[in-house]
């Protein structure tokens, strides 16, 4: 069993004709300690099955292999998804047999896409920047599976997702997140462990897995007036909500009837508190 160091990944780049691209957002991890690190703190197990998205060329995918019972790789790149058997097998031959390699983009990934025995249980990556958020929330939401995970995000995305109410940095995502799950940073990753460099850091976030809140609405109801409450942040939630609502009256009816100050911010609550106001007009 060998990682992947500088050398391995710039010779396997070169091999590709491999030029990473801002679209993909592809930025490899170079570092073996690193990856080592990630996978100590998700915590894996002989039991668990991971899904990684964005493998890229392999580093984090060969330092999960010997510790889980199966990888499930979801990478969009059709090049790196043809190279990466290739490069378990070369660096990882009696682990090739736990990887399953699927040729799709994460934000189409539904349950019934991956094999109905082996249904992720962890979710263990290195994001792409351009679509963390979108992945996590995605992911949490079509497949129940999953129990925790632990990614690797740009350090500013990852306050956002573990921020709590009253924090300057909490809004959607973070209210979103708390829906499906407890979430907090976990570590913060320089960012010269990758290649190329980014011009940012990067930080580690743990995510695991709860109820979402006992309530009547629906979660797109939910995220309905999260979206609403946030869409302008200086306003209050009477005038936030006027939309959604219907108006200002039927806004402040609302929020009343939930329990929340018509004249408090989006910022100050809770995820329980969004379900409250929805379930004040759902019911």
């Amino acid at each position: 069993m060998s990682m992947l160091g500088p050398a391995e990944i710039r010779n396997l780049a070169q091999k590709l004709d491999l030029r990473p691209t801002k679209r993909l957002g592809q930025n490899f991890v170079i570092d073996a300690g690193t990856v080592r690190r990630i996978v100590r703190v998700a915590e894996v197990t002989p039991h668990d099955t991971v899904i990684e998205i964005g493998p890229g060329l392999g580093s984090l995918t060969l330092a999960l292999l010997p510790e889980v019972q199966r990888v499930i790789a979801v990478e969009i790149d059709p090049v790196l998804a043809a190279q990466l058997p290739e490069t378990v097998a070369h660096h990882a031959g009696p682990y090739a047999e736990r990887l399953t390699v699927i040729h799709d983009d994460a934000l189409r990934i539904a349950s019934a896409d991956l094999p109905a025995e082996a249904q992720p249980t962890a979710l263990v990556a290195n994001l792409p920047y351009n679509v963390s958020v979108p992945v996590v929330l995605h992911l949490l939401d079509v497949l129940p599976s999953l129990q925790r995970g632990l990614v690797m995000v740009q350090s500013e995305v990852a306050d956002r997702l573990a921020a709590g109410p009253g924090s300057k940095v909490y809004g959607v995502p973070s209210a979103k997140a708390a829906w499906y799950a407890d979430v907090r940073r976990a570590g913060p990753v320089g960012r010269t462990v990758f290649w190329p460099v980014p011009n940012v850091d990067s930080g580690l976030v743990s995510l695991v897995r709860r109820e979402p809140p006992a309530t009547a609405a629906s979660r797109n109801e939910v995220f309905a007036v999260v979206d609403a409450a946030f869409a302008q942040r200086r306003k209050t939630l009477r005038a936030a909500l006027a939309t959604w609502a219907g108006s200002p009256v039927l806004a402040e009816e609302a929020l009343r009837k939930a329990g929340v100050d018509p004249g408090a911010r989006g910022e100050q609550l809770a995820i329980e508190d969004f379900a409250r106001i929805a379930e004040s007009r759902s019911v």
